[in-house]
């Protein structure tokens, strides 16, 4: 075996180019990676991004790979292992993804020359070096917020939130990981009244009970959507993952997902109200008890909320209505009314699914720039103006495209 010193020493007299390829063969575990990015330039590290349709690759230029490639934040996660789920993940066949995430609170400054730009490109022009974001958790500002339920059947409002000091969940140890569980798990034992509830660790479900709560919109599925996977989010799945809800099912935490938390309010029906209402307080709630026991949650005014993707700084805030629209769903300016409206959809069985039947899950596409309650009050006013125009559409009358929807407050 060829010790490190004599490698290199080896390298040096033969000449890089020639003698990696037989070291590197003969003994690869004996050079660090360190040493081993030094024998190539990061040109011939740079990923083929030819084929690909996602933020991250309408970005990344080799010179800014090249300015970051040998870059690390303070807990040794790398550029490559943010762009890896955008390399692997070429396009989505429902939305334009992001293509990369954040592996600690530090990746947003460490690696900012390629960050910037992608949430730049993703919130809409954005520019996290000279704009502040707003947060406003004020649930007595949103008005018209109970919608007509022949048309819409369930409501949701969820965000997510990760505990500073601690990697995020694709770069946690598994002892970051269990920490993340042991803190939120105390700080919920205190909610009380309507919020009170139960804590459930996936190492105790059986397939069963999981597969009723998953089939039941409560808990998060297996991740095997390569977007995940190839984040490194499934490690030691299931170990110390979980979902805390309260006795009603209707306010739900989830734990070490794709975030350390996704806090969830949800109920059947078109109460968009109530439901934003509950999720104001207990998000308040548990902030407040989270930071009892000397922690806090991420954030700085800049990006607000900090989590693992890009796409949900700010506020992290998805609120969602799975609505029924069998005649606009067939017109052909459904998609350019939606762009109009800021809104998204989906199928109502998340992200990875499409629409069945007229029912679709329609949320706010914008998470950066606006509040909490201003990103509310545009999926109200939103589906509102969806459903009249299905009723249009009912009695056989025309429909017209709205106009664009402000983006955010600069």
């Amino acid at each position: 075996m060829i010790s490190g010193r004599t490698a290199g020493l080896l390298l040096a007299s033969l000449g890089a180019g020639a003698a990696a390829t037989g070291y590197l063969m003969s003994d690869s575990a004996a050079i660090s990676a360190e040493a081993r990015k030094k024998l190539y330039p990061p040109s011939a590290d740079f990923p083929d991004l030819r084929k690909h349709n996602n933020c991250m690759a309408g970005a990344l230029t080799p010179g800014i790979y090249a300015t970051l490639r040998d870059r690390t934040t303070p807990n040794n996660w790398t550029l490559d292992q943010c762009i890896q789920t955008g390399v692997d993940n070429p396009g989505h066949p429902f939305i334009k993804t992001v293509g990369m995430v954040a592996g600690d609170e530090e990746s947003y400054e460490v690696f900012a020359e390629i960050f910037d730009p992608v949430i730049k490109d993703r919130h809409n022009g954005y520019d996290p070096r000279t704009m502040k974001h707003p947060t406003d958790l004020d649930a007595s500002k949103l008005t018209s917020g109970i919608f007509d339920e022949k048309y819409v059947l369930s409501s949701r409002v969820r965000t997510g939130r990760s505990i500073r000091g601690l990697s995020l969940p694709p770069a946690c140890s598994r002892a970051e990981r269990r920490e993340v569980e042991r803190v939120v798990v105390q700080a919920l034992a205190g909610l009380k009244g309507d919020l009170s509830g139960c804590y459930y660790s996936l190492t105790d479900l059986t397939e069963q009970e999981q597969q009723r709560l998953i089939d039941d919109h409560f808990l998060f599925d297996k991740p095997v959507s390569p977007l995940l996977t190839c984040a490194f989010m499934a490690r030691d799945w299931p170990d110390a993952r979980g979902i805390w809800h309260n006795n009603d099912k209707t306010f739900l935490i989830w734990v070490n997902e794709e975030d350390h938390t996704r806090v969830i309010s949800m109920e059947k029906g078109g109460n968009m109200k109530r439901v934003f209402e509950r999720f104001c307080k207990g998000l308040k709630q548990v902030e407040h008890l989270i930071q009892e026991r000397g922690w806090e949650f991420m954030w700085n005014e800049r990006l607000g909320y900090v989590l693992t993707c890009p796409s949900n700084l700010g506020t992290g805030l998805r609120a969602g209505v799975h609505v029924r629209l069998p005649k606009l769903s067939q017109d052909a300016r459904f998609s350019k009314i939606l762009d109009n409206l800021r809104l998204q959809k989906r199928g109502t069985g998340g992200v990875d699914t499409a629409a069945v039947g007229d029912t679709f899950d329609i949320s706010n596409n914008d998470r950066l720039g606006k509040s909490e309650v201003e990103l509310v009050q545009m999926v109200v006013d939103g589906v509102n103006y969806l459903i009249e125009c299905e009723k249009k559409l009912e009695k056989g009358q025309d429909i017209k495209i709205p106009s664009p929807v402000t983006q955010f407050r600069k």
